[in-house]
């Protein structure tokens, strides 16, 4: 059982060490510099029915003075909202395809997270997002890229909207094939066996690191395929789907204003932390620890190298994550302190 434990663990601390790759022909996410935008679309319309899949024509034109026709949709659940959101998250579809002179090269469908409000604090909340995602590549390939950009949004006679920072998210499809695997499409419900194990228990320790409780590796919203707030790569079957988080707008981290805990997990805010991973990974989890731990220099390097996030919530943001650091001081701490708590 010792032997089957050790072995256990050395497999995900191979693996938690493996290297963000980047395609020679991904021209969008192989640079972490800002780009310049102009989206130019009838917002008004498209927002006018927040709960309709409708897509919108509309050019965007890239750094390089390209104008690519593309098409748009809303998406999202609570930023799709407006309650919450005065400028919800889009879907962007390029309906011919980019040229090779164009950063957006090779691109066919990508999520864009959008500025949700127009003040200056949800600015730092979308960059804190950023950031997490940022951070989560630092850990492993198995992960999103995300590439800020300031867009200058207008109408579609080009009248000036606004203009905000947003980001974009990659295309599952290029997650998988840069790993080697495929995209995979899951029943409503997937069995923890399934799991990838290394990577389960990364999730999980990483969720708790920015203190997100808004997900599920395995299982999808009400009537709806799996998963929350994660897409999985690699086929189904005993040990061999990889989870990926997305959407950490609802962690504690960010803390964004219309963030909120779940009512089941009994906890009064999402600055909380409360592990959510399962036992049947711990070793893995174990092994995420202590890679966090040893990597935190570059975690927090990935944060305050964000363009545009201010001192102040840099300094916040860090103060914040040394208290998760300070309960995973060493393997005995972690397994006393976070994975003693784990989920069956």
């Amino acid at each position: 059982m010792k032997m089957r434990l050790l072995a256990s663990t050395m497999t995900a601390a191979i693996a938690l060490a493996l290297p963000t790759a980047a395609r020679a022909d991904d021209p969008l996410f192989a640079s972490n510099d800002q780009i310049q935008l102009t989206m130019k679309a009838s917002f008004n319309t498209l927002f006018r029915n927040r709960q309709s899949n409708d897509l919108i024509p509309g050019v965007l034109t890239d750094p390089a003075g390209n104008s690519l026709p593309i098409s748009l949709r809303l998406r999202g659940i609570t930023r799709r909202t407006s309650e919450v959101c005065q400028f919800p998250p889009l879907r962007v579809d390029f309906t011919a395809p980019p040229p090779p002179t164009s950063v957006f090269a090779g691109q066919k469908r990508l999520k864009l997270v959008t500025h949700c409000q127009s003040q200056a604090s949800f600015q730092q909340k979308v960059l804190l997002e950023y950031a997490s995602y940022k951070m989560y590549n630092v850990l492993t390939p198995h992960s999103f890229r995300v590439r800020l950009a300031n867009i200058n949004y207008q109408d579609a006679d080009g009248r000036p909207i606004t203009t905000r920072v947003g980001y974009f998210i990659e295309d599952l499809k290029d997650v998988a094939k840069r790993n080697g695997t495929v995209e995979t499409k899951a029943p409503p419900l997937i069995p923890v066996a399934d799991l990838a194990a290394a990577d389960a228990g990364r999730y999980a320790m990483f969720q708790h690191l920015i203190s997100n409780h808004d997900w599920s590796m395995r299982a999808g919203p009400q009537g709806e395929e799996c998963c929350h707030n994660a897409q999985l790569i690699g086929p189904l079957g005993p040990g061999t789907t990889i989870a990926i988080p997305y959407d950490f707008d609802f962690s504690g981290l960010v803390d964004a204003p219309y963030a909120s805990a779940p009512d089941e997990l009994r906890i009064n805010s999402v600055r909380e932390r409360k592990y959510r991973g399962y036992c049947a990974h711990n070793a893995e989890a174990l092994a995420a620890a202590r890679q966090m731990r040893e990597m935190r220099p570059q975690m927090i390097a990935a944060l305050t190298s964000v363009p545009g996030l201010d001192p102040g919530t840099q300094k916040k943001a860090i103060s914040y994550l040394d208290g998760f650091f300070a309960t995973d001081g060493s393997d005995a701490d972690a397994q006393a302190k976070i994975l003693n708590r784990c989920v069956g």
